[in-house]
C-alpha cells in the first residue's frame, strides 16, 4: 500500500523535478517507509512507500525489470505474487516483493497479464522503448487513480491533491459533478470534484502514447459467469465458505503483523473466524468500546474474540472523542465525502497499536443482502403486475397531503412516481441523499441532469436484468455505493495512517460465484442467511441473531451544540459562493436549528464538508 504519481510531458519538454517532488511530499502519509523518483527527459514516476511484502531496500519503487525496458510504480498487494512468479521464467528475480513479480509479468505478457493477478491495485507502467505510458486499476475499485491531459503534458497520482499539488492543474470546481455529490454524498468515477481530473474506473486500464489516450475496461462486474451447478444448494454453501477461506488466506500475506477489525457484527467475525482457522497464530482484533451503551459493541467483538482466541484489544473511546479530531479527519479526506469519518476514528486507534495491515469485514451486506432493500425490490420486482395495474393510484398519492413531511416521505413519493421497475429506476431513490428539488434550490438551478450512477444502470440494464433480483442489487452497489463512498472512504482515511485495509468480500472469484447465486438459496429469511449457513457453526448465536446496530454519532445533535460554530461559519462562506444559492443554504441552516424534519443532518453536514474542502484546497 503506497503512494504514486507521475507526469508525462507530451510536448517533448523534460519534467521538472521540483513539480514532482512536490507531488510526492503530498503523498508522504501514504507512505512513510521510502520514497522515490525516477525522471528520463519527459517522464517522471515518483513513488511513496508502505513496506509490506519484502521490506528490503532493493524492493523500493520506481522499479525497473529485468531488461531495462519497464519502469513500475506500484499501488497495492498482489496476493497471489508467489503463484505469479511460477509463470516466469525469463529472468532471475533480485527480491521477493509482488513489486517485481508485477514488472516480469507485464514484461512477458503486456496488459494481457493483467488476468493474472488477483489484488487490490493501481500502478503505472513506462515503456521506454514504446514511449508508452500504462495505468492500471483493480476490478472492485479498491485502489483510487486519478489523472489530467492537456495537449502538452498528462499528470497522474493516488490522490487529487497531489496533481494539485504540481501546479500544473487549475484548481477549479466541477459543477457537473455536485450533482452526484449532493444526491449520493460521494462524486462517482470517472468524474471527480476538480474540473478536468478524471478517476480511473475500477477494473479499466488507460495507455498514452504520443497525445493519444486509450481507455480500456478488462473485467465488469455485470459480466459474470460462473460454471458452477447451481440447483446443489450444499454444494453452493460449500463452495461459497470455501471461496471466503481462500479470499481471507490471500490477505494474510504479508511481511509484518496482519490484525483484523473486530465489530463483532456477522461479517467482521466471519473474516475473524476464518482467520483464526487458517492462522497458526491466534489473530490480532481490535475492536472501538464506548462509555455510552448506544455505541457499545464491545461485548459482541468479545464474545467472538472469546471464541477463537484472538490477541484482542478493545480501544476504549468517548463517541465526543471524534469532535477532537473533526478537523484532522477533514483535512484527511482528498475527495469530499458524507461519511468516513468513522473509519477514521477507527483507523487512528488501530495504528496507535502498531499494526500497518488489518483485515476488515466490509462488502458482505453487499454481497450477502444485508440491507432492507434487497428485500424489498425483490418484493416489488416478484410482483410487478400490482405496480402497473396501480399507477394512477400511485401518482395521486404522490401528490396529496396523505406523507408527513420527513425523509422518508419525501422518498416514498419519488418511488410512488416511478413507473418502471428495473434496478436503474429503484436504486438511485433507494440511495438518494438530497433529492432533485433540493439541489435545485441550493444550485438554483433550473433543471438538474441525471447523476452518474442513474446513467451507468440504465447503460449496464440489459446485462444487469440477467442476473437474479438480489443480485441486481448487488451490483448496484458495486457501481454505487460501495465503490465510489466506502471504499474510496476506507482508503483515504486508513491511508492517513499508513494502514493498509484488506476486505475480503471485495475478492471478484468470491463476488463472480455469489452474483449467479439463485434468489431462492440466497434470499435472507435472517441476516445474511447463506453466508451464516455457508460457514456452518463458525458463528456463535448470539452473533447471528442480534439486532443490526451500527457504528454512528450523534450528528444532529453535535450540529446543534458543540459544532454549531463550526458548521454555522461554513455555511455562511458556502453561502457566499457565486455558484450557489445564498438565500437557500441560509434558510436550510436556520431550519435545521429549529428542528424543521425535511431537513436532515446530512443534508447540512454535506454543504459544511464540500466547503471545508474547497477552502483548504483554494478550490474556485
Amino acid at each position: 500500500m503506497c503512494g504514486i504519481a507521475g507526469i508525462l510531458r507530451i510536448d517533448g519538454e523534460r519534467v521538472q523535478e521540483e513539480m514532482l517532488s512536490r507531488m510526492n511530499d503530498s503523498l508522504a502519509h501514504r507512505g512513510p517507509d521510502a520514497d522515490g523518483i525516477y525522471i528520463n527527459g519527459s517522464i517522471g514516476l515518483a513513488h511513496r512507500r508502505l513496506s509490506i511484502i519484502d521490506l528490503s531496500e532493493e524492493a523500493n519503487q520506481p522499479f525497473v525489470d529485468s531488461s531495462g525496458r519497464f519502469r513500475v510504480i506500484f499501488n497495492g498487494e498482489l496476493y497471489n505474487y508467489k503463484e505469479v512468479r511460477k509463470r516466469i521464467s525469463h529472468c532471475k528475480f533480485r527480491t521477493n516483493s509482488d513489486t517485481e513479480t508485477l514488472i516480469e509479468a507485464f514484461a512477458s505478457g503486456g496488459i494481457d497479464s493483467l488476468k493474472l493477478f488477483k489484488g487490490m491495485f493501481a500502478f503505472a507502467i513506462w515503456d521506454s522503448r514504446e514511449n508508452q505510458l500504462f495505468l492500471v486499476r483493480d476490478r472492485l475499485g479498491v485502489k483510487p487513480l486519478y489523472y489530467y491531459k492537456t495537449d502538452k503534458f498528462f499528470v497522474f497520482a493516488s490522490e487529487c491533491r497531489a496533481i494539485l499539488a504540481s501546479g500544473m492543474v487549475p484548481a477549479k470546481l466541477n459543477q457537473s459533478s455536485l450533482i452526484d455529490y449532493l444526491s449520493l454524498q460521494s462524486v462517482y468515477s470517472p468524474n471527480s470534484l476538480v474540473e478536468g481530473i478524471c478517476q480511473l474506473e475500477a477494473g479499466h486500464w488507460l495507455s498514452v502514447r504520443d497525445s493519444n489516450v486509450l481507455i480500456a475496461p478488462y473485467w465488469s462486474v455485470e459480466n459474470q459467469d460462473y460454471n458452477f451447478d447451481y440447483t446443489d444448494t450444499a454444494a453452493v454453501k460449500t463452495r461459497t465458505r470455501q471461496l471466503l477461506r481462500d479470499s481471507v488466506e490471500k490477505r494474510l500475506v504479508s511481511d509484518v503483523p496482519v490484525g483484523a477489525f473486530l465489530s463483532g457484527g456477522i461479517d467482521s467475525s466471519a473474516v475473524v473466524g476464518l482467520m483464526a482457522e487458517i492462522s497458526p497464530e491466534p489473530p490480532n482484533t481490535f475492536s472501538i468500546g464506548f462509555g455510552e451503551r448506544d455505541f457499545d459493541e464491545s461485548h459482541y467483538a468479545k464474545i467472538v474474540a472469546d471464541k477463537f482466541k484472538t490477541n484482542h484489544h478493545s480501544i476504549q473511546l468517548r463517541p465526543k472523542a471524534l469532535l477532537d479530531e473533526l478537523e484532522n479527519a477533514l483535512n484527511a479526506m482528498d475527495s469530499p465525502s458524507g461519511d468516513g469519518i468513522n473509519s477514521y476514528v477507527v483507523s487512528k486507534a488501530v495504528k496507535s497499536e502498531g499494526i500497518s495491515v488489518a483485515l476488515s469485514g466490509i462488502g458482505g451486506d453487499e454481497l450477502f443482502a444485508g440491507y432492507p432493500f434487497f428485500k424489498q425490490y425483490h418484493k416489488l420486482r416478484s410482483k410487478p403486475f400490482i405496480w402497473q395495474r396501480t399507477s394512477m393510484l400511485r401518482k395521486l398519492l404522490s401528490k396529496s397531503g396523505f406523507w408527513k413531511n420527513g425523509p422518508r416521505a419525501a422518498k416514498m413519493r419519488d418511488l410512488l412516481r416511478t413507473d418502471h421497475l428495473s434496478i436503474a429506476s429503484l436504486y438511485p431513490i433507494f440511495r438518494s441523499v438530497v433529492n432533485d428539488n433540493e439541489i435545485k434550490e441550493i444550485l438554483h438551478q433550473q433543471g438538474i441532469p441525471q447523476n452518474t450512477i442513474s446513467r451507468k444502470l440504465l447503460e449496464k440494464n440489459s446485462r444487469i436484468e440477467k442476473y437474479p433480483l438480489l443480485s441486481q442489487v448487488s451490483i448496484a452497489e458495486f457501481l454505487g455505493y460501495t465503490q465510489q463512498t466506502l471504499l474510496k472512504d476506507t482508503d483515504q482515511m486508513s491511508m492517513a495512517f499508513a494502514l493498509e485495509v484488506r476486505e475480503p468480500f471485495f475478492d471478484d472469484e468470491l463476488i463472480s460465484f455469489v452474483l449467479n447465486i439463485p434468489d431462492k438459496i440466497k434470499y435472507p429469511h435472517y441476516p445474511k442467511q447463506l453466508l451464516v449457513e455457508s460457514l456452518g457453526g463458525l458463528l456463535p448465536d448470539e452473533i447471528v441473531h442480534r439486532k443490526k446496530q451500527g457504528f454512528v454519532f450523534p450528528w444532529s445533535s453535535w450540529m446543534k451544540n458543540e459544532l454549531k460554530s463550526f458548521c454555522g461559519l461554513r455555511m455562511e462562506r458556502l453561502a457566499e459562493r457565486s455558484y450557489f444559492n445564498g438565500n437557500t443554504i441560509r434558510r436550510y441552516w436556520f431550519d435545521f436549528l429549529k428542528g424543521d424534519r425535511n431537513i436532515k443532518w446530512i443534508d447540512i453536514w454535506l454543504l459544511v464538508v464540500l466547503e471545508y474542502w474547497m477552502s483548504k484546497n483554494a478550490i474556485e
